[in-house]
């Protein structure tokens, strides 16, 4: 801690070339915290499907529907518990305007319900709810976003085309579902359930099904459930892919390709330029005092010392951008959920916030691009002579 004070008036000496090093090392880690944090939510939200639920969906593609007559014969495949409508509905507010958006699903209610006891209703809210053909249930997240509670009423149209009847469609709120984390983690407080019947009736009759929610008897036996439901539809105009309720999530992902190679090849790119940028910065510094460098060796400092205080210059200046990435990336996550379009994305994620693991990373990544940038420069000068240094050229 002695030497901190010569540190810092070398940094001191081209502050502004210091700081843009800072700042740029402050972006670095920023992008990487940030990229991570949304990778590792992600992740959460795989790990905590429900290992008893498949989905049955058209085996081609997710914006394909397959046939209501499914339904029956999914059913009657052994170990298959309870089968429920699902479908992607898209509705928003004011077409076209997806500030607002929040997801909305059309299914059938009373199996749905029993499919995803996490969605906690009272008896009395479950038969209000089923009793009204416009009646809805919304998450606490987006009654708050909003300011709904039971009984008011709104109105949504879908972006979807096979959905779009001409006129909005009108519901009215039923219930407002509780979660339970202890039971339940990572339960979306977001989503909005309505009668699929009521979709079904008001497009004439002629939508399929997005997908089929199924409960199975035993998850040991979920590969071969999934086998025999779409071996019934080979040879149907609808072929059918039925997985598990995790792989299902993730091939929502995946309709944005390699999500996580996407992001950490990012993060890899950004560093790898950031380093280029600090290593530059560290061999400026050091050739524009090598005369200095050759004092203190006169003065009686070692090689080793003097190296020392290169490598230390370069760990503050990665200590320091460390420092403000972090604290960048920390108000950024919390501001995702409010932003125009990415909030949507992210606003079913829970718990979305910094964690302690990839805020260690990303002030881990700083230190050594800290320290790589700065070991070059600091064997040199450490192995220079005393008579080289000083010589004027």
């Amino acid at each position: 801690m002695r030497f901190l004070p010569l540190i810092l008036a070398h940094l001191r000496r081209n502050w502004i070339r210091s700081l843009l090093t800072v700042l740029a090392m402050a972006v670095c880690i920023f992008l990487i915290c940030t990229l991570r944090t949304f990778v590792a939510a992600v992740d959460q939200n795989l790990r905590t499907a429900n290992a008893s639920r498949l989905v049955t969906r058209h085996a081609v593609s997710l914006v394909f529907n397959v046939p209501v007559s499914y339904q029956e014969r999914i059913a009657s495949v052994p170990g298959v518990r309870r089968v429920a409508k699902v479908v992607w509905f898209g509705g928003a507010r004011r077409v076209g305007d997806f500030s607002d958006f929040f997801p909305n699903l059309a299914v059938e209610a009373d199996p749905y319900l029993d499919i995803y006891p996490e969605f906690l209703l009272t008896p009395d809210q479950r038969r209000a709810f089923l009793a009204d053909q416009r009646g809805c249930v919304i998450g606490p997240d987006t009654a708050q976003r909003f300011g709904w509670k039971v009984g008011d009423t709104f109105s949504l149209e879908s972006f979807i085309p096979p959905y779009r009847t001409g006129r909005p469609f009108d519901f009215v709120v039923s219930a407002i579902y509780a979660t339970d984390e202890a039971r339940y983690p990572g339960t979306d407080r977001t989503l909005m359930l309505f009668h699929y019947n009521y979709l079904w009736e008001a497009t004439g009759r002629r939508i399929g099904v997005g997908n089929y929610a199924l409960e199975i008897d035993d998850p040991g036996k979920a590969g071969v459930i999934s086998r025999t439901i779409d071996e019934m539809f080979d040879n149907s105009d609808a072929q059918t892919k039925t997985e598990t309720e995790a792989a299902f999530r993730a091939s929502f992902v995946a309709l944005a390709g390699n999500l996580a190679l996407l992001l950490n090849s990012i993060g890899l790119a950004v560093s790898f330029t950031i380093l280029l940028v600090t290593a530059n910065t560290m061999a400026m510094a050091v050739r524009d005092r090598r005369t200095e460098i050759g004092v203190l060796k006169t003065l009686g400092f070692s090689s080793a010392r003097v190296m020392g205080l290169i490598l230390g210059e370069a760990a503050l200046l990665g200590a320091a951008g460390g420092a403000i990435g972090l604290a960048l990336s920390q108000v950024m996550i919390r501001a995702l959920p409010r932003l125009p379009f990415i909030g949507n994305a992210v606003r079913g994620f829970r718990d979305l916030g910094l964690s302690p693991a990839v805020g260690s990373l990303g002030f881990g990544t700083a230190l050594l691009i800290a320290f790589l940038a700065g070991i070059v420069p600091a064997v040199l000068a450490y192995r220079a002579r005393i008579t080289d240094l000083l010589r004027q050229t």
